[in-house]
């Protein structure tokens, strides 16, 4: 129990603790402002009998009802939460019909199983019902996640580093998502696991949580790059090819999830199409981005979505060129650059702060910068944190009232 206590990951979790839990008050602050402004709404629509208005009714009538927590639940599991409770309660489609829209329950096959499955395992243990259930799970993996970027931040380095990391990863503006009922928080952890494995080259370990990240979310993909990065350099170093059993046991959680969809629907391929048709995705590879970013500044605050995007825009090229003086290690870099270009691709949904959140090694190069930048500014990182707590609540509550796509 003593090494336990004097150990880094102890050190790092008991420095992470109040920050995390203050980085959730923020979020719980956004989603509180959002439930007292449906319940104004509910009782103003009472008072003049007006019907009320998608996408708030199920929101807002709970809010009439007098309960004060289920507004705030139904905030942080709205959006893709939705989807997600949907796998969660009824599993998924045996078939999907042709021409599929977003209006569909049949929709819900584009969204990946482990953290549905994951989360419908928490609902049978806890109390509550499956929407707290979910979200508590996404409180403890959120938490395990930044210790764990911590932990690579020391690894590579060393405490100082690492203890700015956590307090930077638990207050960005993108981890809002660790609160909300998304797969984010399990696919962050999961990574982070891979990326340490691998900097440990432990590459069987690193190859399995890759399969796990890889059945959580589509850009879980972007361990393959890592895997792939470690291996090479492992070999030519080293001659060591146990290495490239990484590689090989990274893509198996998004080869068996798109067998198994094709077996369970009877269709090959179901997974593409639902995103193709459903969800209208397709490739830009990166102009829908650059549009929504010029857009936000040609015509300001007219579409709180595309000032989201130019500011992530914005953070992400700043964050690239702060890793990039940092010299993180190859294996991390080319992660994050694997994230950040499966994030600018798709013609759709573009730039977000949670989808940059997944490439968090870049913020364990801007701790590095910060740590170098407090010697003669002692201001600027109480500015950044300033602006990093009042992103997060202002993200949740833009997010809650339906202002902006997250």
């Amino acid at each position: 129990m003593a090494e336990l206590r004097d150990s880094m990951w102890w050190r790092l979790a008991r420095h992470a603790l109040p920050v995390y839990v203050l980085s959730r008050f923020c979020v719980l602050a956004g989603a509180a402002v959002v439930a007292t402004e449906l319940r104004v709404d509910a009782n103003l629509a009472d008072e003049r009998q007006l019907p009320l208005a998608d996408p708030h009714e199920t929101t807002v009538r709970a809010a009439n009802e007098g309960n004060a927590l289920r507004p705030m639940l139904d905030v942080l599991t709205s959006w893709d939460g939705l989807w997600y409770m949907d796998i969660v309660r009824n599993g998924y489609p045996e078939t999907i019909p042709p021409d599929v829209t977003y209006h569909v329950d049949e929709a819900r096959a584009a969204f990946f199983p482990l953290f549905p499955l994951l989360g419908r395992g928490f609902d049978r243990v806890l109390p509550g019902g499956d929407s707290f259930a979910v979200l508590t799970m996404n409180a403890i993996l959120g938490f395990i996640a930044v210790v764990l970027i911590g932990m690579i931040a020391y690894r590579v380095y060393g405490e100082r580093v690492s203890r700015t990391s956590v307090t930077l990863a638990a207050l960005f503006p993108g981890s809002f998502v660790l609160s909300f009922a998304y797969s984010e928080a399990l696919m962050i952890m999961l990574s982070a696991a891979c990326l340490l494995m691998l900097l440990d080259r432990e590459w069987v370990a690193a190859g399995v949580f890759a399969a796990l990240a890889t059945a959580t979310r589509p850009n879980g993909l972007a361990l393959v790059v890592a895997c792939a990065v470690a291996a090479f350099i492992a070999v030519r170093e080293e001659r060591d090819w146990s290495s490239v059993s990484s590689v090989l046991l990274a893509p198996i959680g998004f080869i068996t999830f798109q067998v198994w969809l094709g077996q369970h629907t009877g269709e090959t391929g179901a997974w593409f199409r639902v995103q193709r048709e459903a969800w209208d995705e397709g490739a830009s590879f990166g102009w829908t981005a650059l549009r929504n970013t010029a857009e936000a500044v040609t015509q300001p605050l007219t579409s709180p979505t595309d000032t989201i995007t130019a500011v992530t825009v914005v953070a992400t090229v700043t964050l690239l060129v702060l890793s990039w003086r940092a010299r993180l290690p190859w294996t991390l870099t080319l992660f994050s650059w694997a994230v950040v270009a499966l994030m600018v691709a798709p013609a759709t949904v573009t730039a977000r702060p949670r989808f940059l959140f997944t490439a968090f090694p870049l913020l364990i190069g801007a701790a590095r910068w910060y740590e170098d930048r407090r010697r003669t500014d002692e201001t600027v990182w109480p500015l950044t944190m300033a602006a990093c707590g009042t992103g997060l609540t202002a993200l949740t509550g833009l997010y809650g009232v339906f202002g902006a796509i997250p």
